[in-house]
């Protein structure tokens, strides 16, 4: 049976939420690197202590949502219906607009296209979360490689499981980078929206199709 978290509960959530949200706008504001673990503490009336407990690196406070993702990607995974193959699990869970391919807002196109903007400039001009991503996306990797081999019965020595989830992952790193690169081109949140969905499904059927036939040299 499901329950609602209790009061103590609620009150962890609300504060973690309130040291996220303060933690981005100083990013936002003033770039990732140039704030520090105490000024968004100050910010947000707590302790240095107090962000550390909900946020173990000043990274995870930009990062806040990656372990959550994870988790929603594995499930979405584990639970697909009989005859469902990973990579079109994997493929309908990024286009249900999530993580960074989440394009609306309620203030409409112009509120997506400026959070888009913000969240594109802060990460590309730190080394910092630059190289957690990198880590990030490594771990994801780790963790649906283990997935697939656990559903396959893959022997220790297999490298096929890990072939397939850093295929998949490297889709996903890929359309990451589309979207920034049309980010910094200028382009508004509806255009990129389109285009990284019509990305998407090319670059997913090309892994379904196989790459016997892709990119043959011409005689």
């Amino acid at each position: 049976m499901h329950t609602s978290p209790g009061l103590r509960e609620r009150k962890k959530q609300r504060m973690r939420q309130l040291i996220a949200d303060t933690a981005r706008r100083l990013f936002a504001e003033r770039g990732f690197d140039a704030v520090t673990v105490v000024e968004v503490a100050r910010a947000a009336d707590v302790s240095e202590a107090t962000v550390f407990n909900y946020f173990p690196t000043k990274e995870d406070l930009f990062y806040n949502r990656l372990e959550a993702f994870e988790q929603d990607l594995l499930a979405a995974i584990r639970e697909r219906e009989a005859g469902t193959s990973v990579a079109a699990a994997f493929r309908d869970f990024l286009l249900q607009r999530r993580g960074v391919f989440d394009m609306k807002a309620a203030g409409g196109d112009e509120e997506a296209t400026e959070r888009i903007r913000t969240v594109t400039r802060v990460i590309t001009e730190s080394p910092a979360l630059l190289a957690r991503e990198r880590q990030v996306f490594t771990e994801y990797s780790r963790s649906l490689a283990a997935l697939i081999a656990e559903e396959t019965g893959a022997a220790p020595d297999d490298v096929a499981p890990a072939a397939v989830a850093n295929a998949l992952i490297g889709v996903h790193r890929s359309l990451i980078d589309y979207v920034r690169g049309r980010t910094m081109a200028g382009a508004r949140a509806s255009q990129i929206s389109r285009g990284v969905r019509a990305q998407a499904r090319q670059a997913f059927g090309q892994l379904e199709e196989g790459l016997a036939d892709f990119a043959v040299r011409e005689p």
